[in-house]
């Protein structure tokens, strides 16, 4: 029987095979490069808010503030899950510095809770002291910063939010909003949160007026905040509200903050991603994080501005994993923070770099930190050596040793004014680029060895032989 079926000309089944060809031939060059990615972004995402072990000693030794029935007070509510290392730390230390305020840190539970990027804080109180501790009454202040997306921890901060804390002024830092939002208590109110946010928060939580390019937005018994950083300006907006405008500009003065705007809310640019900012990402997150650890040396008395900003610029664009080491098994900060580290300082030959935070450990360094970078075969960084707002020379070392592109990326997740930072540095990471490429020719060269293989004519089967019929 005659097939009805009709085979395509030669020409186009060449074309079909070379198109088949081409196709394997780039998924082979992209195949390792991204799976490498992939490793990545999941390890670095696991390890963002990695739960602390259990320490009880620590949590008992932690005692909180004394409370002064004559000043109001303000809050921090971490989740049990944990917080942003900025969101939390900035908004404290402001607060603090004012000296108008009792300022505590709170949380469902009380128990040790990572701050994003690897720093383990012991909160001062549970929801239910703090009650106990205010008689029944709501903080005059409660402050809200991102916390990682919990189904448990989120029902317990957005019920107490609702319950309590809305009786007093609510301060949203960043995407703390969601919380704000998910309880409620955004609803036909206009708010902000950070730029990279914005977008999906709008889409879902539709009845906030959402607004972008502002650094805070002032809504009566509710404030939000941009993103991190801005959460300085929102923060002093909330102490001018409760203490005064100069109470406000002595604590701008005392954390080295410039930009303070009086009684309005300074500028702030439409940021957006950019194809540069995006290839960033995805090169620090796939291809640099996993390779680099720094060391962040704890030390008692350091500020809480100063300790947030060794942390930060690497959590937040996920450039570089950071361990909190110490030669004990907890410090306190200026303002009575107290913190487990996740490592002593004799393990400091397991980090790449040591970055030590503090003005005080600057200028006069504790015995365990002479000669460390000698012992451990590292590099040490003093970062708060001169005066000033801690986040700049954080962010200089961080163009130093990475790149300077790295670094302007970074203080735009921040929304940090740029046009104060003189970073130095390579002017792009050129080695990095490159390692992607190579996983790449390396996943073509193994596709190409396969196809040849498979091209290569078999042998023809030995024909029998006339002779032996």
């Amino acid at each position: 029987m005659r097939s009805t079926g009709k085979l395509a000309p030669p020409g186009r089944r060449r074309v079909v095979r070379r198109l088949t060809r081409g196709a394997v031939v780039l998924l082979a060059f992209l195949a390792v490069p991204a799976a490498t990615f992939a490793a990545g972004l999941h390890t670095f995402d696991r390890d963002r808010y990695a739960q602390p072990d259990a320490d009880a000693a620590a949590i008992a030794a932690a005692v909180p503030p004394a409370h002064d029935p004559g000043k109001p007070t303000a809050v921090v509510v971490v989740g049990n899950d944990g917080a942003n290392i900025a969101d939390t730390l900035v908004p404290y230390e402001v607060l603090a510095a004012s000296g108008a305020f009792n300022v505590y840190t709170v949380a469902p539970e009380r128990r040790l809770v990572p701050l994003l990027g690897g720093l383990d804080l012991v909160p001062d109180l549970d929801f239910a002291q703090l009650d106990r501790r205010l008689g029944g009454a709501a903080p005059d202040v409660t402050v809200v910063p991102e916390m990682p997306a919990s189904e448990s921890s989120d029902a317990r901060v957005t019920g107490w939010l609702r319950d309590s804390a809305r009786r007093g002024l609510l301060l949203g830092v960043c995407t703390g909003a969601r919380l704000l939002a998910e309880a409620g208590l955004l609803d036909g109110r206009d708010a902000t949160t950070h730029w990279y946010r914005l977008d999906g928060l709008r889409e879902r939580h539709p009845d906030v007026r959402w607004q972008r390019g502002v650094r805070y937005l002032d809504d009566g018994d509710v404030i939000t905040t941009g993103g991190l950083l801005s959460s300085v300006d929102g923060t002093l907006r909330a102490v001018e509200r409760l203490a005064g405008t100069d109470i406000a500009a002595t604590a701008a003065t005392a954390v080295g903050w410039r930009h303070y705007s009086p009684g309005s809310a300074a500028a702030l640019p439409r940021s957006r991603l950019a194809v540069g900012d995006a290839l960033l990402h995805v090169l620090n997150v796939g291809f640099r994080a996993r390779e680099t650890t720094l060391g962040v040396v704890l030390t008692d008395g350091v500020g809480e501005l100063e300790l947030a900003s060794a942390f930060a610029p690497y959590a937040e664009v996920k450039a570089a994993r950071t361990v909190a080491l110490a030669a004990g098994d907890r410090i306190r900060s200026r303002h009575g923070l107290t913190f487990v580290p996740r490592a002593q300082l004799g393990e400091a030959e397991r980090v790449d770099r040591l970055l030590v935070p503090g003005a005080d450990a600057a200028a006069d360094p504790p015995a365990a930190l002479v000669g460390l970078g000698d012992r451990a075969d590292v590099p040490v960084a003093y970062l708060h050596e001169l005066p000033g707002f801690a986040f700049d020379p954080a962010l200089r070392e961080l163009a130093r040793s990475m790149d300077v592109p790295t670094g302007r990326w970074t203080a735009k997740i921040l929304e940090y004014p740029r046009s104060d930072l003189q970073l130095s540095g390579p002017g792009w990471p050129w080695l990095l680029t490159l390692r992607p490429v190579l996983l790449g020719l390396a996943g073509l060269a193994v596709a190409l060895a396969v196809l040849r293989l498979a091209r290569k004519p078999r042998a023809a089967p030995p024909q029998p032989d006339n002779a032996d019929r």
